[in-house]
This record gives C-alpha cells, sequence and structure tokens, in this order.
C-alpha cells in the first residue's frame, strides 16, 4: 500500500527541503562540468515523464544549458518539493533554474532560462500594469471575505471564465469532504490504481503498478499538495460526476453546465493530445449528450504521452472553466470544509503546499492551488489573518501562444509580491 509522510505543512516543508536542496546541488554541479555530455547517465536523476517528454534529446538539452556556464549561485529558495535558484554565467549574465521533485526524490521537472525578474508592486495600478502581457488574456481577484461576501481590493475581469487548469481539483475535494462528511466514503478507505486511470503528470501516482492501493487519505493529500492527476482521476472516479456537479453548483460557480460533463485530466489529454486527431473537433462541437457519449467510448488506457502536449486546446472548449470569482468562492467553500471536518484532514491537506514562502504569524493559514496546460496558468491563494479573516488571490493568465504565458514562474511571483507587498 502506498504511504506518505507529508501531514502538515511544516512538516512537508521541513521534510522535502533536503531532498529538494540535494537534487539543485546536483544540478549545478552537472552545469559545471566542463566539455559535453556528465559524468554520469543523467536520466538516473529524473523521473520517466520527464525523460519521455525531452525524448533523445535529454542530454543535448543539458549539453545547451551547460555551454552557458560555468554558474555561480547567488540565491536559493525552496518551497516544499519545489526550488528556484538565481545562478550568474561567466559574463555576468543572469539566470533561474527551477526544480521540481517527487517524494522519492527524483527530478520531475527542471527548467534554466533567463533571470525571472518580478517587478515591485507598490500599488494596485502597477499590478495592472503587470498583467499586461502582449497576446496574453489575464484575469484577476483580490478580496477579502466580510460577511460572507468577498470585498474586492483588487479586480481585473473577475467573471470572465477561464481555463484553469487543475484548478477544477478544488471541486473534486469539496464533493469528497461532503461524502466523507455523509459516512459515504472514509478516510481510510482504499482506492485501487486500474489502467483506465492512470493519467500524465503533474503527480506521481501515475509511476505506480496497475492495482496499487493507497487510502482516500493518501490519494486526496497528492491531488491537492502535488496536484497529481491520476490521484484526481481516481478520486473522480470514486466519486462519479454527479457528485461532483453537486459540488460545482454548491459553491456558487456562475454557469455550472459549463463543466458539464465533468472531465478527468486523462479524458482531457485524450481528447486533446491522443492518438486519435476527431476527438477534439468532436468534442468542440458536440453538445451534452454527445460529449457524455465521446467520453462513454474513450474509457481505455491513455495513449497520449508527455512530449504530445505541443499546443493549446482551451480555445475549442477543452478546459476546466472557471472566473476568477468562481475560483473564489470554491476556496471559501474549502475553507468552510475545513471548518466542518471533525478530523482536521482536509485542513492538513490544503495547507501542506502554500505555493510560496508565506510568513506564518501574518498569514497563520494558507491554501493554495496552482493549475497549467499548454497555454494556460493560474495560481490562487486563500490568506486567513490572525483575526480569522479569509483574504483571496486570484490570477488566471491565457494565449494561444504557450512562449507569450510562459511556465507560471512569473505569475506566481507576481502573486508571491500581492501577498508580501500590497495586502493589507
Amino acid at each position: 500500500m502506498l504511504t506518505t509522510t507529508e501531514t502538515s505543512g511544516a512538516d512537508a516543508t521541513t521534510a522535502r527541503r533536503p531532498l529538494v536542496e540535494s537534487r539543485m546541488r546536483w544540478a549545478v554541479e552537472m552545469l559545471a562540468e566542463p566539455g559535453p555530455g556528465v559524468a554520469e547517465d543523467p536520466r538516473g536523476h529524473f523521473v520517466a515523464a520527464f525523460v519521455d517528454k525531452h525524448g533523445d534529446g535529454l542530454s543535448a538539452l543539458l549539453d545547451s544549458w551547460r555551454a552557458q556556464g560555468p554558474f555561480t549561485v547567488e540565491s536559493y529558495t525552496p518551497v516544499a518539493h519545489k526550488g528556484w535558484a538565481t545562478l550568474i554565467g561567466p559574463t555576468g549574465d543572469r539566470f533561474t533554474l527551477s526544480i521540481v521533485i517527487d517524494s522519492s526524490g527524483l527530478i520531475r521537472g527542471l527548467g534554466l532560462g533567463p533571470e525571472l525578474v518580478i517587478p515591485p508592486l507598490r500599488d494596485w495600478d502597477e499590478l495592472d500594469a503587470a498583467l499586461d502581457v502582449p497576446g496574453v488574456t489575464s484575469t484577476a481577484l483580490v478580496a477579502r471575505l466580510v460577511d460572507d461576501r468577498w470585498v474586492s481590493l483588487y479586480e481585473r475581469s473577475p467573471d470572465r471564465l477561464m481555463p484553469t487548469g487543475s484548478a477544477y481539483k478544488l471541486y473534486l475535494l469539496r464533493a469528497l469532504a461532503r461524502a466523507i462528511e455523509a459516512g459515504t466514503v472514509r478516510w481510510d478507505e482504499e482506492l485501487t490504481l486500474l489502467p483506465q486511470l492512470r493519467s500524465l503528470p503533474t503527480g506521481e501516482m501515475q509511476d505506480l503498478p496497475d492495482g496499487a492501493r493507497a487510502t482516500v487519505r493518501e490519494v486526496a493529500h497528492k491531488m491537492i499538495a502535488m496536484s497529481d492527476n491520476t490521484a484526481a482521476d481516481m478520486v473522480l472516479h470514486r466519486l462519479g460526476r454527479d457528485a461532483v456537479h453537486r459540488a460545482v453548483v454548491d459553491s456558487g460557480h456562475q454557469d455550472p453546465d459549463v463543466l458539464r460533463p465533468f472531465l478527468s485530466s486523462r479524458e482531457l489529454f485524450e481528447i486533446g493530445w491522443g492518438d486519435d486527431p476527431s476527438l477534439l473537433p468532436e468534442w468542440s462541437a458536440g453538445d451534452r449528450a454527445q460529449r457524455y457519449e465521446l467520453l462513454r467510448r474513450i474509457e481505455r488506457p491513455l495513449t497520449t504521452r508527455m512530449r504530445d502536449l505541443n499546443r493549446p486546446v482551451y480555445h475549442l472548449g477543452l478546459d476546466w472553466f472557471l472566473s476568477a470569482r468562481d475560483v473564489a468562492n470554491a476556496l471559501a467553500g474549502v475553507w468552510r470544509d475545513t471548518t466542518r471536518d471533525r478530523t482536521g484532514t482536509i485542513r492538513e491537506i490544503v495547507t501542506t503546499y502554500p505555493g510560496v514562502p508565506i510568513d506564518g504569524e501574518r498569514w497563520p493559514v494558507a491554501v493554495f492551488k496552482g493549475g497549467s496546460s499548454p497555454g494556460v496558468v493560474m495560481f490562487c491563494w486563500l490568506l486567513v489573518d490572525p483575526a480569522g479573516v479569509p483574504h483571496v488571490v486570484v490570477l488566471q493568465q491565457c494565449g494561444e501562444d504557450p512562449g507569450q504565458v510562459g511556465d507560471g514562474l512569473r505569475l506566481r511571483g507576481l502573486g508571491d509580491r500581492i501577498i508580501h507587498s500590497l495586502l493589507p
């Protein structure tokens, strides 16, 4: 049975930090080696999905990075299972090295690029300017909860429906909370990984063998803390789409039908990038009944690979669509669920990974969720101050040129600036 040592935000950060630092040290030392090639097979340091994504070009990619060195490390920031380092090249050029590890300590994400400079934010006008990116649609909401209503501190098209990637997992967690409360699902109940539930990263459960079992608590933890797609699909399979649709409605989504049928991550990958190119136009043109029938036909193991995720599909109606206000309402619902859960499990799950370093004295509770797909990136936080007042920060971007949207580091950095510079 799968086990996890991640039980609380502080414990998870402490447990992962040495692993992140060890892999970051390896990456920096690897970049410093002279000449082409490295002293050992780099594939032993990465999860299989990362190697698959880069195919036979992994060594060439690493060589292209090393050609820009040698580097010196100026700064390093770890947050749970992720880390970022600022490197300086031999001519003074500055770079950002980012890393993501799984629970075994293997690297599941590594990137090197020009230093990511996050502009300072002294007021909301500067945030507005920072969100103006050519070719990119940006929406945002920063607000505090007063008498069960969000009072905006800043908003930018907060009611515009946007593709959000993994924000949909908030609804899965809400539906699970209701099932736990009703007694129809137990935290210690075991779920089984079936071949037709295996998805692609993010996450690590996709690497487990068929028939692997894990408790609902462990699966839900990975679904939120690591945004594990296979874990999310296991939860959806256990609960059923109807239960999740009810959570969408109960959370106050402005147009619940836009999320009907409620997709699993595997279904999104298979329709958008699988080996049958007819599925995407069929989904785009289909009505609700036709879409349900399409999903029934593709109840099979995934054919999509990481390297296939090479173009946006959200403009064809394939994603999970929420406005910034919808996301804020879902976060508020999750926060209410933590107060109804007598076991404290939901609170442990949602506070494990804060997304950015958080001052625990200023914000004793920090809930975070990120989401992405080609051309789509979203980050959201619910932060509770010492007086118990929740605040939300929701940032969403999409663009048909994935290069314009980037990998999300800039948007995450803007969220960090908002939390530390603009929130009262």
